[in-house]
């Protein structure tokens, strides 16, 4: 398994978009400038809707209604992260790896891939039920805090790895 994904980290370091990110004068800080805004637009609605479903705001607006405006930004904001974070990976993608960093914020970044599945495959079919509840059930509240708590871990990696 190691080998499989040492191969592929060298597979992508060597490809040309690894080439180009190394080597092209701005290419590199405009991609972390991009990756910084993606990851903006991917945790401020998140944590928001986060926080909604912990009971933050719940006399105001309903968990229906903050998924439908803070949702769509929130996987924009993933869009752009996982592009450019790709594409960031590509210039030291095994030095990256070989970061102490590096399997935490992989590791948090799956975490989080599973708790939305676990959340949007479970307690968020129900939904209706508990959207205007100021206290959205405990399977809710603990995705909010499985989240909030993985894309910390996961800024603080991140940040990690950019002086490692």
């Amino acid at each position: 398994m190691l080998d499989l994904l040492s191969s592929l980290l060298m597979m992508l370091q060597s490809s040309a978009l690894g080439d180009v990110v190394r080597n092209a004068r701005y290419v590199y800080p405009v991609l972390e400038a991009i990756h910084i805004l993606g990851i903006a637009l991917l945790v401020g609605p998140a944590f928001t809707f986060d926080f909604r479903l912990l009971g933050v705001g719940h006399r105001t607006v309903s968990v229906n209604t903050a998924a439908r405006y803070l949702l769509p930004v929130s996987h924009t904001g993933l869009a752009i992260a996982a592009t450019t974070g790709v594409a960031l990976l590509s210039a030291q993608a095994t030095v990256i790896a070989s970061a102490g960093a590096a399997p935490w914020k992989f590791g948090l970044l799956i975490l989080a891939g599973l708790n939305v599945a676990v959340f949007h495959g479970g307690i968020y079919r129900s939904v209706h039920k508990w959207t205007e509840a100021p206290v959205a059930p405990i399977a809710a509240r603990v995705g909010a805090a499985v989240s909030l708590t993985a894309w910390t871990g996961i800024i603080f990696a991140g940040r990690l790895l950019a002086y490692t």
